[in-house]
């Protein structure tokens, strides 16, 4: 087609058409709340036939009143011209009401490789196998963007969960491609509060300032009572206190006598060796007395061997 004496090719231009959206509950279709997709009119899939377009066919859907803008896919081209149907929970995240206007483009969006979801409840956690119930819901989606909140259905139950990061764009594609997908902590998550250990009061101070030690009941070695064989009663060995160490008393010197005059020697004796040894043994000894202060040590009996009597065979 030429205007003006230039060519223009309509088939290179992108698809961009503004629609009346509606919910599923006006065709009775509540399968729809399931999935991203959205019903067209018929003259929307002429359109596109026309126009060299991606497949699967992926369009952006923005809401001019709010500038917010979200990605879908197509089901159906039943819906009556001018109307386009979309899912309940699109239409919140887009801020839409019945019969607002909204702008419908084509997109062409990447493959994703990464998806980060955070569930609005911990209830989601407490299902048996989230993982699963996830990979079966997100079948019925052929993509995904960052801020939108999509609903699981499990169990008569509906759980919300807001995309928070997606690679390798903020808009991907999850038709049949292998993505990772990463858990947040949900939003009315709260950690346990961790036990805080009761303080103890200080010790009291000493006089000095020092803190007393608890006293620990002191090791003592060797604190049996020994026995011997034959019968006797053992000696008792008195044990230092490590505390109060023994006092050394100082060696006796010894007093030796003087040696006595060769001149008082005996008349009519011989005095062989030292002559200090024989005075000695002739100077008489005093006795000794007993000292009051010394107790006499008990007298053990002595043992004795083979004190039986002896028996002869003869008689």
């Amino acid at each position: 087609m030429y205007f003006g004496g230039y060519g223009i090719n309509f088939s290179a231009l992108p698809f961009e058409q503004n629609y009346r959206c509606y919910s599923a509950s006006f065709i009775d279709k509540p399968h729809l709340e399931n999935g991203d997709k959205v019903i067209m009119p018929p003259s929307a899939l002429d359109r596109l036939a026309s126009l060299r377009i991606d497949y699967p066919m992926l369009f952006e859907v923005h809401n001019p009143s709010t500038s917010r803008t979200s990605h879908c896919g197509v089901l159906e081209f039943v819906a009556d011209e001018g109307i386009i149907i979309m899912p309940y929970w699109m239409m919140q995240n887009l801020l839409l009401q019945e019969g607002d206007l909204v702008r419908v483009k084509s997109a062409t969006l990447p493959k994703g490789s990464y998806v980060k979801l955070q569930p609005h409840t911990k209830d989601f956690l407490d299902i048996s196998n989230p993982k699963a119930v996830l990979e079966t819901t997100l079948r019925n989606f052929s993509c995904l963007t960052v801020g939108d909140n999509i609903m699981v259905a499990y169990n008569n139950k509906k759980y919300y969960i807001d995309i928070v990061e997606a690679k390798p764009a903020p808009a991907i594609s999850i038709i049949e491609t292998d993505c990772e997908v990463d858990f947040a902590p949900p939003l009315d998550y709260k950690e346990p509060e961790r036990a805080v250990p009761p303080q103890q009061p200080p010790a009291a101070a000493t006089a000095d300032g020092e803190a007393e030690a608890a006293e620990e009941p002191k090791f003592n070695a060797f604190t049996g009572v020994g026995r011997r064989l034959d019968g006797k009663a053992p000696k008792v060995w008195a044990v230092p206190s490590t505390e109060e160490a023994p006092a050394v008393s100082a060696p006796k010197s010894k007093v030796v006598p003087p040696a006595p005059d060769p001149a008082q020697r005996p008349h009519g004796k011989l005095v062989f060796g030292p002559a200090t040894a024989n005075a000695a043994d002739a100077t008489p000894k005093p006795p000794e007395k007993p000292s009051e202060e010394k107790e006499e040590a008990p007298k053990e009996a002595k043992f004795q061997a083979f004190t039986g009597r002896k028996y002869s065979l003869k008689g």
